[in-house]
């Protein structure tokens, strides 16, 4: 008999690949148990191959999700140490989560006039920085290594599934939907990007106000973001996204997170509306931190949030400004901020290019 020899994978490596699951005839959700276990695994090899990560070099960075888990995770196995600065956002079972595994938290606790948390975390960021001999950020925002580590979930689509006429997905530090796009139109330049974000987001063009729907969406212009990539974007409420986390959870029995539920409603009506063109759909994260909120009917209905009959498609729109409350579409025809008609003026707030350091 011929023996075996196994092959043994980190947690990390085993984990941060996609599964291609159908969800409709021409419809196939690239489903991740946690998606930034990719760009946080990436950036650290790199980082330590490039001499950048000394003995004592301590990493820090600013999150309030899913970055800071896949970190702590890859900081755990790598014995470094991690400090990490949050708000009051932060879930209490994924603090409890990231301090199990050795991370530093810190909670800034007032947002700053302009930026909100996030800016207020960013300066934050810097004293630490200042203050410590040695210090690598992975900076997700603005850090090429995160939209360049998609490049293997744009093969994996492609070697699965041939043409992608479609890649749909949310937005947040403009890595995930930049950087798998990029590759899938090294194959096919006609395959079109429909990014998904949450009102109130300076993301696509409006103003910067409060959002109930975590996970996507942002204060500040994340320097990896390339607006030119997009030939569409879909606008959704919390209501709406976590309705459609529900109804791919009853439709597909995928237990998912609201970031993928937003992402699911603009995938689903693209699908359909074009039955001759294959779409994907980025899910990014498992539903778990979510069990007591989003797949709870009574908090749901205690904070406003249930919606017993969700829409299903949405209102075309003209300009970022005319996107209400509710879901809505614009066509962006992958041209830059600037170039698009209504967007808010990016007079300050922007990410620089190296972020704080």
């Amino acid at each position: 008999m011929t023996a075996i020899t196994p092959t043994y994978h980190s947690i990390t490596e085993a984990q941060m690949m996609p599964r291609l699951i159908r969800l409709g005839p021409n419809l196939y959700g690239a489903v991740f148990s946690l998606m930034k276990l990719l760009p946080a695994r990436y950036i650290l090899q790199r980082a330590q191959e490039r001499g950048e990560l000394d003995v004592d070099t301590v990493i820090v960075e600013t999150t309030s999700g899913t970055f800071g888990l896949a970190l702590a995770m890859q900081s755990a196995l790598m014995r470094r140490e991690l400090i990490l600065v949050s708000d009051p956002a932060i879930d209490g079972n994924l603090y409890r989560r990231l301090t199990d595994l050795g991370a530093g938290v810190e909670i800034c606790q007032e947002p700053s006039p302009v930026g909100g948390f996030q800016e207020a975390r960013l300066r934050r960021l810097a004293e630490i920085r200042a203050g410590l001999p040695s210090s690598f950020c992975p900076e997700q925002y603005s850090n090429p290594d995160n939209p360049r580590s998609y490049g293997v979930v744009a093969e994996q689509i492609a070697r699965s599934l041939g043409t992608v006429d479609c890649l749909v997905g949310p937005v947040g530090s403009g890595g995930s939907m930049c950087g798998t796009v990029r590759g899938l139109r090294e194959l096919t330049r006609h395959t079109l990007a429909v990014g998904v974000d949450s009102h109130r987001s300076v993301l696509f063009g409006q103003h910067d106000g409060p959002r109930a729907l975590r996970g996507l969406g942002n204060s500040l212009w994340p320097v990896n973001l390339d607006h030119s990539v997009f030939d569409e974007v879909h606008w959704c409420s919390a209501p709406e996204a976590y309705a459609y986390t529900r109804k791919l959870h009853a439709t597909h029995a995928l237990f998912q997170g609201p970031t993928s539920g937003a992402a699911y409603l603009a995938a689903r009506w693209w699908a359909e509306r074009n039955p001759d063109g294959l779409c994907v759909v980025m899910l990014p994260d498992e539903g778990y931190r979510y069990q007591t909120t989003v797949y709870n009917d009574a908090w749901l209905a205690e904070n406003g949030h249930l919606l017993p009959d969700p829409p299903t498609e949405p209102v075309l729109v003209d300009s970022p400004a005319d996107a209400g409350d509710i879901w809505t579409r614009m066509a962006w025809g992958r041209r830059t901020y600037e170039e698009v008609r209504g967007t808010v003026p990016r007079t300050g707030g922007a990410l620089p290019d190296r972020v704080l350091s």
